[in-house]
């Protein structure tokens, strides 16, 4: 068994070989032997921290994307912490920017959680929940906090959200198909062409939701 005071280095090696490997190759297709291989401890230690390969697996959602996740939901707050009263565009931006420009998250860590998002979503092994639970359904409430004062009061529930998850698919997708995107428009995803495709997606979004904005608010 590992001493006590390596611990704590040998779980992180754990989780950073794990992370790296699921990212790659997927769940199914990774064994714990690999995962120790590449982490250089021995398979004592992934049992003696997270009992098995799933427990291990989750815990790399829980430890890392929950965390990055997170980060980027607070600089979504921290966007609109200027604009106490933002309108609907400024939400849209808000968003938008939190994801794509530069901050909270490297491209290597952006990268590394598509991968490993597209293979929880395309072959379920339990992890989506946490970050369904702990990530996205937060952000989710926050974002319809503040677009819902500017949409009419028929809006139901059911349609905000799908409008959230529309604007969201939207935001991904450009932050995540970086290599398509940049191919098809020519473009290099540097910090200007991040900034215009922000203000884009705030344009596109804001006049989306427009049929359903008070009219006051317009």
């Amino acid at each position: 068994m590992p001493k006590k005071e390596n611990d704590g280095v040998a779980k992180d090696r754990i989780l950073d070989a794990a992370e790296e490997l699921f990212a790659q190759n997927g769940y199914a297709a990774v064994s714990v032997r690999q995962i120790t291989a590449a982490a250089r401890c021995n398979l004592a230690a992934v049992n003696y921290h997270f009992g098995n390969k799933k427990n291990l697996y989750l815990e790399v959602f829980r430890s890392r994307l929950v965390p990055n996740g997170k980060r980027v939901s607070q600089s979504f707050e921290d966007n609109l912490a200027a604009r106490p009263e933002p309108a609907l565009s400024d939400v849209i931006h808000a968003l938008a920017q939190a994801f794509l420009e530069e901050g909270p998250l490297t491209d290597e860590e952006r990268e590394r959680h598509a991968q490993l998002m597209a293979r929880e979503m395309a072959r379920p092994i339990g992890a989506m929940e946490i970050v369904i639970d702990e990530v996205m359904r937060p952000l989710f409430e926050s974002v319809a906090c503040r677009l819902r004062p500017h949409l009419m009061e028929e809006i139901d529930d059911e349609s905000l959200t799908l409008k959230i998850l529309s604007i969201f698919a939207m935001v991904t997708h450009f932050n995540f198909a970086r290599a398509a995107i940049s191919r098809i428009t020519g473009r290099e995803y540097n910090k200007e062409f991040k900034t215009r495709l922000v203000d884009h997606i705030s344009e596109f979004a804001t006049k989306g939701l427009g049929m359903m904005q008070r009219e006051d608010d317009k």
